[in-house]
């Protein structure tokens, strides 16, 4: 699920930059400029964080900060908070408030994005990327080592698993068998060529509706084997 970031400040322009920047970085963005209006935000939307600017017309960002640490319901939400001041008493009552972290204006959009990242690591709100490969109904979970074929698990030893994955990895390409045997298990030895054919036997048994008609692991006459990518 994409993650969704509240940006408060009452400066359009540095609303514009930040949101830019973030949106490109993958997360969903909101807006406020004033903190009466963020504190609704907040409450109807939940954000995953808050990018707060701490000079703000009406309730400023430092109230607004204990406004949502006081709230049982709003205080787990981390807060990034932006000043222009360089006095250090705004910045460490910030953190004494329950700020997650804070940055000075002028600052690099990009560390902004840096900070976000890092905020929702610490939290344990970012979730890893999951390494996973898809193609027609199967469904590969590299980190977990383990495959889907529409929707349900397959158990592959680990070779079959080292084949399926090298095709899948270029979907459509036609792979010798010396090709596909070095791909998959990192060295060419002519001998391993019927051990392969033996393996691809075996996995269509596992990932094919019709091994003896398979259309997700074909033979290229001449050539080998390939994965088809429209394949079901």
């Amino acid at each position: 699920m994409t993650q969704r970031i509240l940006i408060v400040d009452d400066d359009a322009q540095i609303i514009r930059l930040i949101r830019s920047y973030l949106e490109e970085a993958g997360f969903s963005v909101l807006t406020a400029d004033d903190g009466d209006t963020a504190l609704h935000a907040i409450r109807q939307d939940r954000p995953d964080l808050v990018v707060l600017d701490i000079m703000l017309p009406g309730m400023d960002g430092l109230e607004l900060t204990r406004t949502l640490r006081g709230d049982k319901h709003l205080s787990a939400i981390p807060i990034l908070l932006l000043t222009a001041r360089v006095d250090d008493a705004d910045r460490i009552l910030g953190l004494e408030l329950g700020a997650d972290d804070y940055l000075t204006k002028p600052f690099n959009p990009r560390e902004v994005v840096a900070r976000v990242r890092a905020i929702l690591r610490r939290v344990g709100r970012e979730p890893e990327p999951a390494h996973i490969m898809e193609s027609g109904p199967l469904r590969m979970d590299m980190d977990r080592h383990v495959l889907a074929v529409g929707g349900s698990p397959v158990e592959l030893t680990p070779a079959e698993y080292s084949i399926l994955q090298a095709l899948m990895e270029y979907p459509n390409r036609a792979f010798t068998r010396a090709e596909l045997i070095e791909k998959a298990f990192g060295f060419a030895y002519d001998g391993l060529e019927r051990t392969l054919d033996s393996h691809v036997k075996n996995l269509r048994k596992k990932v094919e509706t019709d091994p003896a008609q398979p259309r997700l692991i074909e033979t290229v006459f001449g050539v080998g084997y390939r994965l088809r990518e429209d394949g079901s």
